[in-house]
């Protein structure tokens, strides 16, 4: 490899507009395949090329960033077993089923998958925070696979109508960091926008616990827009991909739901191939 392409290989986004198969593509996948074998690390999933080739993507084609983010992902699945370790769905179907998540099936326009998660659908008595957070690791798990989205992000929608002091009692200092984890340097997805409506009150002491956590480039990625949401929310999606509950002319959010949940459901043999017993 020459002077030039190695330092191209150092970051730079427009590689990421590259064919996977293109010769620096092909290159940047070598390099970091040999630097994984070269280390006494387990890689458990394997390191096929379109596995490497998400971890190259999330942080630009940087060698050293991306390598970092391959490990700190196998360490943080390592760690955090009660979420990773059965990544099976169908125990969640029930919450699936009430539309507490949804992955709208068009793009922003800046091709960037929207993923909507409605608050009030989770029920404290039924499910722990710990399996709501996996529903969000299924999601992602799975969004990481699409090349489109390896190259453009996500973005998210909470609605926080119906947040509850139940909900804030499950959000421990713990969870905070792994969720934060997760959001910033240990998983192969970038986290373009993280949008909040209708949020109370008492939400706030809990973002307060989440937020030391993140780094300034995702803190200034988080928008409240509390609950005359519509004029600042569409500022930053189009109304044609929205949903109506939101002012938006989409498909309505039970069925956004149902589609995802029915692509989920049917992932379940993946999902499991994925799940690590520590």
């Amino acid at each position: 490899m020459s002077e030039d392409q190695a330092d191209f290989l150092q970051g730079n986004p427009e590689l990421n507009k590259l064919p996977d198969h293109c010769p620096v593509v092909a290159q940047a996948i070598a390099i970091i395949r040999q630097r994984a074998e070269a280390d006494s690390s387990h890689w458990p999933l394997g390191l096929s090329d379109d596995f490497l080739l998400r971890f190259l993507r999330a942080r630009d084609f940087c060698m050293d960033q991306s390598y970092k983010l391959l490990k700190n992902y196998h360490r943080w699945r390592k760690e955090c077993p009660e979420i990773t370790a059965d990544l099976k769905p169908s125990p969640l179907l029930n919450l699936y089923n009430t539309g507490y998540h949804a992955v709208l099936s068009s793009r922003d326009a800046y091709g960037s998958k929207v993923l909507i998660y409605r608050i009030d659908k989770w029920d404290t008595k039924e499910f722990t925070a710990y399996e709501v957070f996996r529903v969000s690791l299924i999601t992602s798990e799975l969004l990481a696979k699409d090349a489109e989205t390896q190259r453009n992000g996500i973005k998210a929608i909470f609605d926080l109508e119906g947040f509850r002091l139940a909900h804030a009692f499950q959000v421990t200092p713990t969870l905070a960091r792994r969720i934060a984890a997760v959001m910033t340097d240990s998983f192969p997805l970038k986290v373009r926008g993280i949008h909040l409506i209708n949020e109370p009150l008492f939400f706030h002491p809990v973002y307060a616990l989440i937020r030391p956590f993140l780094p300034d480039k995702i803190k200034e990625r988080i928008h409240m827009h509390g609950s005359y949401y519509v004029p600042t929310l569409h500022q930053h999606f189009s109304e044609d991909i929205l949903p109506p509950e939101y002012g938006g002319t989409g498909p309505p959010m039970m069925e956004v739901c149902k589609e995802w949940t029915d692509y989920i459901m049917n992932s379940e043999d993946y999902l499991l191939s994925i799940s690590e017993n520590v």
